[in-house]
């Protein structure tokens, strides 16, 4: 009940913005403006926080390299390009996001990263990668990402398809708290309207459960929490999983 009552008055604080989705005005206001924006300035803080992590988390992505010495990426949510600085030097990075109307920051990127070489980019969800051939790719990276695709399961089955045998599934994403929790109390208070402003974002997903379920050979994950004072979103999962 508590929850509930929270949740209306979070909403009420919100009203503008459920009444411009009423009207059909907040979502392709939210993709090609705010969203865009937010992400950009919410990623410089996220990667400060997580650089470390970052930094080991791809330090043994050359170990998955083609017999030919080639490394094919595949980046799912590519959003800004925070990712691009980890690559090892001329690896080949396909690039994909649903939301095309990132190129301003996601050209900044390339030009501060040209020891990678760009292949291209699909604007494709996670769950249809029908552009990318089954089995043409290393890697397969995919950060902050699961949250706010339609099915988890479903881009997981994609990661795999066109994942070649022995290549790797590399994510770190924020994730359900601890349920016992007052983190996962106001999760549950904040889902709703955060996922309405930001463009689909889910704070209650247990993640690793489905990365459990996947027919990965190989699970390397753990629990770590991100310093990100005053939101809902400190919880993460990181690690990579080998088909």
């Amino acid at each position: 009940a508590s929850i509930l009552v929270f949740r209306a008055c979070l909403a009420l604080l919100a009203m503008p913005i459920y009444l411009l989705s009423f009207l059909g005005i907040w979502e392709p206001f939210c993709r090609k403006v705010f969203f865009p924006f937010f992400l950009e300035k919410i990623s410089a803080i996220h990667e400060r926080k997580t650089k470390k992590q970052k930094q080991e988390l791809f330090r043994n992505l050359p170990d998955f390299a083609s017999p030919s010495g080639e490394l094919k990426l595949l980046e799912i949510g590519t959003g800004c390009g925070a990712n691009f600085q980890y690559y090892p030097p001329g690896c080949k990075v396909t690039c994909t996001d649903i939301n095309p109307n990132f190129q301003q920051s996601l050209l900044r990127s390339m030009n501060k990263n040209q020891h990678v070489h760009y292949e291209s980019f699909l604007v494709a969800a996670g769950e249809d990668l029908h552009e990318v051939p089954s089995g043409s790719v290393d890697a397969v990276i995919c950060t902050l990402v699961l949250c706010s695709v339609h099915s988890v399961n479903g881009t997981l089955k994609e990661v795999l398809r066109v994942l070649r045998p022995g290549g790797a599934f590399y994510f770190l994403e924020h994730v359900a708290a601890d349920h016992s929790s007052w983190k996962y109390f106001w999760q549950q208070i904040c889902h709703p309207t955060w996922k309405l402003v930001f463009a689909g974002c889910c704070l209650t997903r247990e993640i690793w459960k489905n990365l459990e379920q996947a027919n990965f050979s190989e699970l390397n994950l753990k629990h770590i929490s991100v310093a990100l004072p005053w939101t809902p979103i400190q919880p993460h999962i990181i690690g990579y999983a080998v088909k």
